[in-house]
């Protein structure tokens, strides 16, 4: 099979990634897969507690379909055993278990919108319970006696509780155990995980190499803040954007993201080149406008899941519905001669306020808005040709026109 240089792989790979364990080894593994011709194996686990996707699970399976698309082999591995125990990454308490029966069920759930992104023709799909759910009592006992409580205690979550008289559960520091196990078993040459996994992700390399096999590289991805910038992504905080959203939805929830997430959400979320992003990010330290920045992203997010059209369409949907909604259709307009004149500015010569004090009161009760987005800044610039609608209040409306 002919694989691409390894330079152009690692380039590829490399992006977003968090935790990389090691890039040397990761080089070396590429050279002998083009020699050999034999693909490496990439593993990914994901214990379906949750059903419902979304992109901020997507960063790190559209990782393993990078590996696909360079000719490696993708493993997905349903952890439906190690489900069952529960995970105690980042928890303050025991995890509740689920059944065998359930995982499995969430796990055909998580398969069927994880190939939104994956290539099922290139993928295979393992359950974890078929080996270690087949593991005797003196197995379980040979595989614990390859770890310390001391190794097991240098995790955060687990020394955090330690030391806080939180109760830890036995079965708990078999988890990482068990995820390592899977590595071994499966020979795997790559794991990815969340930035949460690394501990579990080195466990694999130290049983790997207590078996006699070569070490899996490691790479881990960021956890996605939502669309709040503050919690991580989720359903349950209501700041998620799902795999199956409309291409009008993904639009619009990208839009409410704060400026500061706009680079990282087009770094992990997006296939627009690092060149364009360096560039974007440039022009923000520059102070150009994040509002269009932020439009670019929701149309590279549609791109991801649909295609050109349907990024376009959703943009102008969103237009349509929330820029050109009650606006009249007579009103004041301003030509703009400057590049430099502020917002404040804008409306002050406008003449349609009594004072610049009134203006910036508006502004500080969010009573402003430019094309439909709350503005907050009274030095807010005009930075995009062609025409904005500023709403200021409850009925004044003016159109600024900017060649």
């Amino acid at each position: 099979m002919n694989f691409p240089p390894i330079k152009e792989q690692i380039d590829i790979l490399s992006r977003g990634v968090e935790d990389f364990v090691s890039p040397e080894g990761l080089e070396q593994k590429l050279a002998k897969s083009i020699e050999s011709g034999k693909p490496l194996k990439v593993k990914l686990g994901a214990d379906p507690s949750r059903p419902d996707l979304h992109i901020g699970h997507a960063v790190v399976l559209r990782k393993l379909r990078q590996f696909q698309d360079l000719g490696h082999t993708a493993i997905l591995i349903i952890g439906d055993f190690t489900a069952s125990i529960g995970d105690p990454t980042g928890r303050n308490k025991t995890r509740p278990s689920i059944t065998l029966d359930e995982a499995r069920e969430y796990g055909r759930s998580y398969l069927d919108q994880a190939s939104i992104l994956l290539d099922p023709n290139k993928l295979e799909v393992v359950y974890n319970s078929d080996w270690l759910n087949g593991m005797n009592f003196s197995e379980v006992i040979k595989l614990a006696a390859q770890v310390t409580v001391a190794q097991m205690l240098e995790r955060d979550d687990f020394s955090q509780r330690y030391k806080g008289g939180t109760p830890i559960s036995v079965h708990e520091f078999l988890y990482p155990l068990a995820q390592a196990q899977d590595s071994v078993h499966l020979h795997s040459d790559v794991e990815l995980g969340g930035t949460d996994q690394l501990f579990n992700l080195l466990m694999g390399r130290e049983l790997q190499k207590k078996s006699g096999q070569s070490q899996q590289i490691i790479m881990t991805l960021p956890l996605l803040e939502g669309t709040d910038g503050v919690e991580k992504m989720s359903k349950s905080y209501d700041n998620y954007i799902g795999l199956s959203d409309t291409p009008a939805e993904m639009f619009g929830k990208v839009l409410s993201i704060p400026d500061e997430m706009i680079i990282k959400y087009l770094t992990l979320t997006t296939n627009l080149a690092m060149s364009e992003i360096e560039t974007i990010k440039s022009k923000m330290a520059e102070g150009a406008n994040p509002r269009d920045f932020k439009r670019q992203l929701g149309r590279e997010l549609v791109k991801v899941y649909y295609d050109d059209n349907a990024a376009m369409d959703a943009q102008q949907a969103f237009d349509n519905l929330f820029i050109k909604k009650d606006i009249p259709d007579d009103m004041p307009e301003l030509k703009l001669e400057s590049d430099d004149t502020s917002l404040l500015d804008v409306l002050n010569e406008s003449g349609m306020f009594a004072s610049k004090g009134e203006i910036r009161r508006l502004i500080k009760q969010n009573a402003v808005s430019v094309d439909g987005e709350k503005v907050g800044d009274e030095y807010y610039k005009f930075t995009t040709s062609g025409e904005s609608i500023i709403k200021a209040g409850k009925r004044k409306f003016l159109r600024v026109i900017r060649s």
